[in-house]
């Protein structure tokens, strides 16, 4: 089974980035703990600050991996085409969020992606990751 993991922009701070909302860990540390726990899963990690470079990964990874875990972070509540991106393509999506994106400001609370998402994990901090991973996994 192949997972994609893609996250958006800043999620490359983790660890350093207001560490009372997203923790102190990086997530290449996170991963490494990903991968140890699921082997049987072929994994493939991508990060970027740049919109589009995160739309032609869910197209790449979405016609050829299981499935995708995507934290789009801030596009998620701006990015119609992010949005648009997930609806394209066949591999199921779970939309993930660090924090509880509820708690936090207004605009926090509005998604592009929900909506063609099969499912949305908030505020487990970085398990919501493997908690997206083992829904994947229980999928097939």
């Amino acid at each position: 089974m192949k997972i994609a993991i893609i996250n958006g922009p800043n999620l490359n701070l983790l660890g350093k980035r207001e560490p009372d909302v997203y923790g102190n860990a990086t997530f290449e540390s996170y991963f490494e703990t990903l991968k140890e726990r699921y082997p049987a899963v072929e994994f493939e990690y991508f990060q970027s600050n740049i919109e589009g470079e995160i739309i032609s990964k869910i197209q790449e990874f979405g016609f050829s991996a299981d499935g995708i875990v995507l934290n789009a972070a801030a596009y998620t509540h701006t990015s119609v085409g992010i949005g648009d991106a997930v609806k394209a393509v066949s591999a199921p999506v779970v939309e993930v969020h660090i924090s509880n994106v509820y708690q936090r400001e207004d605009f926090r609370h509005e998604s592009y992606i929900s909506a063609h998402a099969v499912g949305v994990i908030v505020g487990f901090g970085l398990f919501g990751y493997e908690l997206a991973v083992q829904s994947l996994v229980e999928r097939t």
